[in-house]
């Protein structure tokens, strides 16, 4: 008993020194790459000058994320070292009903401003502090032909903030999602910059209207995403997302999707740091793959337990339109694990999970009770590989799958589980989606 204790004890020991020495062998190497990288600067302007605002009827809405150094500026503590992120809403209302803001639809663990105050009175040695915090918070109600500004402090994300504003009157409700960038962080995307009109000439853009149409575009897309050369197959293109920054993205982002890190020394050396603590690094970087001749243009994950396990998916617009929506094209897989590889620049990489539809199918389930989802259906992909004949992606890591790529489509109004539309296109993922359910779906 003893010796098999000593020996399990040695091998974690040796397991841990390998980790370690892996990295001290690979970080000058993986600086080195990173720091070849063009940078994007900081964006240090005011919080007030990026402001994100929606009209719904006589309401009109405006909404802004604060980086920390804004909201230490503002605030005159460091919120964010308490990870508390001030949201500053205003709320015109033209209607003849009074609305009422509810924070707990922006975050359910929002802080009220008493408490974010009180964590602050102690350290900060400010009599006034209460008062200020206060001053600055959002007061309810907005009345007819009001309007009403202020903070709403919830909890901090960095990259890109979900803000979802409801407000609600005696039988009225208007509800708004906001995507807005968080200053001071190396997105690998930056919803601005992304759209059909700068990557796409006018008459390469094709608008979809009917369904039959649309499917065969997408069946007719590439099987698979490529190397920077276009020269090896990788990963399958395994998912379409119809939508954008009002309500697909909101979507993914409510379901706890965060956005990726560019690789810059930095988010090496939090990567490093995730691995020796065992933290979970919500933002980690993820290697480009390529489509349409460039690499992603919006990557997302959804962090597990340590930084060797998170659902992590790449997306890239497509030249066409389905009913106006934009439409991504994705690939989306599971890692499970870290190794050393030839196979890329970095010289490690994740391993991912070979079955590659059960992370796909997790997408579809969690999208479900995004509340945006509206319709679904599958068509035809990569092909079918089976667990004894797999095929491998560009870091030879095998894959197997039932060959089809699932089509979300996504709405900016709530959407029950029950009211969403199975398109009775092609037959089924891993048993996600079976001939019965859209029998009953269809028949209802």
């Amino acid at each position: 008993m003893l010796n098999r204790l000593i020996s399990q004890g040695s091998h974690i020991l040796q397991s841990r020194f390998r980790i370690i020495f892996m990295y001290l062998i690979i970080t000058p190497i993986l600086i080195s790459c990173a720091a070849t990288k063009p940078q994007t600067e900081i964006d240090i302007t005011h919080y007030e000058d990026r402001v994100n605002t929606r009209v719904d009827g006589g309401v009109r809405v405006s909404t802004s994320a604060l980086s920390a150094a804004e909201s230490l500026t503002v605030y005159g503590v460091p919120l964010a070292t308490k990870n508390i992120q001030p949201v500053w809403v205003e709320v015109e209302n033209n209607e003849d009903i009074a609305y009422w803001l509810l924070p707990p639809g922006m975050d359910p663990n929002f802080f009220p401003a008493s408490e974010a105050a009180d964590i602050f009175k102690e350290t900060a040695g400010d009599s006034g502090i209460e008062k200020r915090f206060q001053d600055l918070a959002f007061k309810n109600p907005v009345p007819a032909g009001g309007k009403v500004s202020g903070f709403i402090l919830t909890n901090f994300d960095e990259g890109l903030k979900m803000v979802q504003i409801d407000l609600v009157a005696s039988g009225q409700l208007r509800s708004f999602s906001f995507l807005t960038d968080v200053p001071g962080f190396h997105a690998d995307y930056h919803s601005k910059e992304i759209s059909l009109d700068k990557l796409y000439l006018s008459e390469e853009i094709v608008d979809y209207i009917d369904e039959d149409s649309f499917r065969a575009a997408l069946e007719a897309l590439p099987c698979c995403v490529t190397n920077k050369k276009g020269t090896k197959n990788g990963d399958p293109l395994n998912l379409v997302v119809v939508g954008g920054v009002e309500d697909a993205f909101p979507a993914l982002v409510r379901r706890g999707w965060r956005p990726t890190e560019q690789t810059t020394k930095t988010s090496i050396l939090k990567m490093i740091n995730s691995v020796m603590s065992g933290e979970r690094y919500l933002y980690s970087p993820i290697s480009p793959l390529y489509l349409y001749g460039r690499p992603q243009d919006f990557a997302l994950q959804k962090a597990r337990d340590s930084i060797h396990q998170r659902n992590h998916l790449r997306l890239w617009i497509a030249p066409m339109r389905f009913h106006g929506k934009a439409v991504w094209v994705g690939q989306i897989s599971r890692d499970i694990g870290s190794r050393l590889t030839i196979h890329s620049p970095y010289l490690t990489t994740h391993k991912i999970d070979p079955d590659v539809d059960e992370a796909l199918i997790a997408l579809i389930e969690d999208m479900a009770y995004s509340q945006s989802l509206i319709k679904m259906g599958l068509v035809k992909g990569v092909g079918a590989a089976t667990k004894d004949e797999p095929r491998g992606n560009l870091t030879t890591d095998p894959y197997y799958t039932d060959g089809f790529r699932a089509v979300l489509i996504f709405d900016s109004e709530p959407t029950a589980l029950t009211e969403i539309e199975f398109l009775p296109w092609e037959g089924r993922v891993g048993g996600m989606v079976d001939q019965s359910i859209r029998e009953n779906n269809n028949g209802k």
